[in-house]
Order: structure tokens, then sequence, then C-alpha cells
């Protein structure tokens, strides 16, 4: 593989990925590319791959085979934290929050700010303040996480990454329970995020979204890479014949919660 140039326009190449279970060959040879900056659409009917090819980007299963650069850089082997270290965030469907903890908590866990030998609370909750107002975002720094409805968790989750310095975000599903209003509100945060130069990787079955948010789609089949298209050159109709593999009529629907 030729990397030259690659480090000053993609933050993440993934080439010929592969990953086998017992009887199951889950990604075969699949390549997939992020430019920086840019919001990147993942998609696949269930049981197309995406879900394993994330967690191997995630850091918490390793490929079979195949070769991972980020950011310009072979990466090794490498967990779930040293994925986050490195600026690589995922937010699953099943949010990964304390529900007892306070927001800011939440946010600063395992990197508490601290003066002396003590925690500093009052610091992590500015902290949190500023992180909440340079994302356009209210959320109460001390709510107490279980308290706030799931966009506001998915928000603070988001937050949390961001100050981790995060260069690349999966977003898997985020908009599966959210009503019409908070799925604007995320939508604004997305725009900020990529405004900010950070790339999302989006995986949404909902095809107004794609085409609301995406630069590129890139779509997987039965564990395969079919095609990487841009979003502006394509068609709903296009999308969905790569994913399913034939023509088709019904369109996934595009229904938030009320």
């Amino acid at each position: 593989m030729n990397t030259q140039g690659l480090e000053n326009q993609t933050i993440l190449e993934m080439k010929g990925i592969t990953k086998s279970f017992p009887g199951v060959l889950a990604c075969d040879h699949v390549d997939f590319s992020v430019k920086k900056g840019e919001v990147h659409a993942l998609l696949g009917e269930n049981g197309a791959g995406k879900s394993t090819l994330i967690k191997i980007l995630s850091g918490s299963q390793p490929p079979t085979s195949g070769e991972i650069w980020y950011d310009g850089k072979k990466l090794g082997k490498y967990s779930p934290l040293d994925a986050i270290r490195m600026g690589i965030s995922v937010i699953y469907q099943e949010l990964n929050l304390f529900p007892e903890m306070m927001v800011y908590e939440n946010i600063f866990f395992g990197k508490e700010i601290k003066k002396g030998l003590s925690i500093d609370v009052n610091a992590m909750i500015e902290e949190t303040k500023k992180v909440f107002e340079r994302l356009g975002l209210n959320v109460n720094p001390r709510a107490i996480v279980k308290n706030l409805s799931i966009a506001e968790q998915q928000m603070t989750e988001i937050a949390r990454a961001v100050t981790n310095d995060v260069k690349l975000i999966v977003m898997d599903e985020p908009s599966a329970t959210l009503t019409t209003k908070e799925l604007e509100q995320l939508f604004k945060l997305i725009h900020k995020l990529k405004e900010e130069g950070s790339s999302i990787i989006y995986i949404s079955h909902r095809m107004e979204e794609i085409f609301m948010l995406a630069d590129r789609a890139t779509i997987m089949r039965d564990g395969k890479y079919i095609a990487t298209k841009n979003v502006s050159e394509t068609s709903r109709e296009e999308l969905i014949q790569l994913m399913v593999g034939r023509t088709i009529t019904n369109d996934y629907p595009y229904e938030p919660c009320k």
C-alpha cells in the first residue's frame, strides 16, 4: 500500500480487513477510508459486517488480517483505551455512561482534574460548561445522568469524547430513539464537530439522514466491501440496491420517535 500523501487528507485507512470466527467470515478483505473533516456514512443491512469493522477500529477485536493506518501511521495491536488516547471514540446505541453519577463526573472519569492531592470539582464543572458551550449544548454539569433524556445522555457522551481531543467519532444509529427536535440538535452538533475538523463515521438505516449529513457513503454486504459513493452524486435507490444486491422499490422509512 502506498501511503504517500494519505496523511494530508485521510485520517483512517483500513485495508484488506478480514475477521473470521469459527464458521463465520464476518469481514472479508474490507477496504474503508475516512477523510479528515468529513462525515462518512457506513451502510449495510444487519449482518453486513459493519459492527465487526467498528469493533476492530475501536480496538475491542483484533483483525485476523489486514492493515489499519490512522493519522498517517500504521497501527499494531491496540486496546480500546489506546484508541481513545489516539482520538478515536465510538458512541454505541447502548450508551457507555455511569447512570448514578453526575454529568461532569462522567466526562472526567479516569482523567479527573486535581488540585494538589484532591480532586478539583469546581474546575471539572467549569470545564464541562465550556465544552457544552463550545458545542452549543444546554446540559447541567451537576445533573445525575439517569435523570437526563436519551438525547442529553448522547450529548454527554459526545462531550466526553471531545474532551479526549477526539479526531474520529463513530456514531452507531444515534437517531434511533430521538424525537424530531432532538434529531435537529444532533445534526447541528455533527456539523459543529465537522467544522472543528473532526471526522465522523455515521451508521444509520435512515436514508434521509445520509443525504442530509454525509459527504461519502461506503456500502458493505455479506461481510464484503461493495462500493464508496459521493453522496452528492448518488441516489437513495442506488445506495439501497448496493446494500441488498438487487433492485428494490421499498425504502427504509424515516420515522423519528415522537
